[in-house]
């Protein structure tokens, strides 16, 4: 094990690994409290057209990812306030074009010969310094924004109506949850990629909500499990030759079982 720690690749995912944790847990809790799973699902491959918009102008990838996503939470946030029957097709929508907007781009590049699989199912392995320093800053900024308005988002994520009837700007926190969620995404994608980001947002969440009785603790359970989730994926990935991003999600999946199978085990016998 100590050998492993040794190779720089290795300490880099593994702070890669806590920084995505981090965000994951926060905004994971958030995204299935407030029951926006699909429109996060939008916004990671929507995302994926301001990745090939990032090799076309050469500009960095994450960069790329980051516009896109933000843009796309924005227009989500103000469809689903607008219309929420109709929000679904839209989401569709953008989610099919936004991929086929990343793959034209990248194909229409000049000398394109990067390995656009990396960005779908992660490559932690492969994470550069300076995206470390991309995911601290939007670690920095999810924190300080939920810490400042946590009792607004309390109020929001569990009851709009009555919240926006208490004097809370519940558009605008509305909004903001989802251009996190983009933000979150983004932190992700060199983890686990776009694929299965989704899996990384509700796996973690969806265990601490059934352990924890309040939105603090959910999110620090959350964060804690994602960690976890994420450090025996990698070593995994390092011991087996394994893709990082599957085996991340692979590892988090099995744990994901166990733990429903667990509580059928103790309702059965309590009953």
């Amino acid at each position: 094990m100590t050998d492993i720690l040794s190779y720089g690749f290795i300490q880099n995912a593994i702070w890669a690994g806590v920084l995505a944790s981090i965000a994951c847990g926060i905004i994971g809790t958030l995204v299935v409290v407030n029951r926006i799973v699909f429109i996060s699902g939008g916004i990671a491959h929507t995302a994926y057209g301001g990745i090939g918009l990032a090799f076309f102008l050469g500009i960095s990838p994450l960069l790329g990812a980051g516009i896109f996503a933000v843009v796309a939470a924005v227009i989500m946030a103000l469809i689903t306030l607008k219309d929420k029957n109709r929000s679904d097709t839209v989401i569709g929508v953008m989610w099919a074009c936004g991929m086929a907007f990343g793959i034209i781009l990248a194909d229409l590049t000049p000398g394109y010969g990067v390995d656009l699989m990396s960005y779908l199912f992660g490559s932690i392995l492969a994470v550069p310094d300076l995206d470390l320093i991309y995911m601290g800053v939007l670690d920095v900024f999810i924190i300080a924004y939920v810490l400042l308005y946590f009792r607004q988002i309390h109020a929001v994520s569990f009851d709009m109506e009555y919240a926006t009837s208490m004097g809370v700007r519940s558009g605008i926190i509305y909004t903001v949850l989802l251009v996190m969620s983009a933000l979150a995404v983004v932190l992700l994608i060199r983890v686990v990629g776009l694929i299965l980001v989704i899996a990384m947002l509700t796996i973690p969440p969806y265990i601490a909500e059934k352990k924890v009785s309040s939105l603090k603790g959910m999110m620090i359970l959350s964060s804690i499990l994602s960690l976890v989730f994420t450090l025996a994926g990698l070593y995994c990935a390092y011991v087996f030759n394994l893709t990082s991003g599957a085996s991340i999600i692979a590892v988090s999946s099995v744990c994901f079982f166990l733990f429903i199978i667990y509580e059928k085990i103790r309702a059965v016998l309590r009953s």
